[in-house]
């Protein structure tokens, strides 16, 4: 039992707020000291883990760069040039996303994500669509538009990355089921998902397309897409 120790440690550290880095480092060097490994080798592996997994913390180098075009007017002119397009709607918008996020996904492009995509680009569109098509919404509406960028990014990576055969989600899955006997191979994973793929796309543009009918009915959009209703988007 002792050598789960770094589980322990992990969750005071986490607990105590302290810093994040630190605390798995000093697990990791625990653990493998009181499972008999040489402090030398233990160091040897984590270094290992680290120059192998290097990759993982590639984004943090597109944090300042997103920031940078934020601050440069990204938003505004993601908005701006949604919103001079009159037949662009949340619910087409979002539904093209979903299409373009979970076909990405399945071929393992690395396409997407919240930070950079859905709140710089795709958010700021959505609000764009939605101030040329209803002039003015609510706060309420505004949060659920929000909701429904966030929600996109879920269904597209989540429900499309287990059809790319060399993805993490799949690995595990077949990893598992062989350790219960079980005969798998990552391509029966995938060919299992592509039915689950296609499913969120048509459910997910559904619900999408469903807010926009709920918004034109709301704002009184009438058959030429203008509201009776005027005024700015509610931030």
């Amino acid at each position: 039992m002792i050598k789960l120790i770094g589980i322990l440690i992990i969750v005071i550290g986490f607990m105590w707020k302290k810093d994040t880095i630190a605390v798995v480092v000093v697990a990791g060097i625990t653990t493998g000291l009181v499972s008999g490994i040489p402090f030398n080798k233990v160091v040897e592996i984590l270094g290992r883990a680290f120059v192998e997994n290097r990759y993982m913390s590639v984004f943090i180098i597109s944090l300042p760069v997103i920031g940078l075009l934020e601050r440069y007017g990204l938003r505004e002119r993601a908005a701006y040039l949604i919103g001079k397009i009159k037949s662009v709607t949340v619910g087409k918008l979002t539904s093209l996303y979903l299409v373009i996020r979970t076909v990405a996904a399945m071929f393992g492009i690395r396409l997407g994500g919240h930070v950079q995509f859905i709140r710089p680009l795709i958010l700021p569109m959505a609000e764009g669509a939605a101030e040329a098509r209803y002039k003015v919404i609510d706060k309420e509406d505004s949060q659920t538009i929000k909701g429904l960028e966030a929600a996109v990014e879920n269904y597209g990576n989540f429900f499309g990355q287990n059809f790319f055969v060399a993805s993490g989600g799949v690995l595990l899955i077949v990893g598992v089921l062989k350790e219960l006997k079980y005969t798998v191979e990552a391509i029966d994973i995938a060919k299992a998902s592509l039915p689950i793929a296609i499913i969120i796309m048509l459910i997910g543009s559904i619900q999408f397309f469903y807010y926009d009918k709920k918004f034109d009915k709301k704002y009184n959009v009438n058959k030429n897409n203008k509201s009776t209703k005027g005024g700015g988007l509610d931030a």
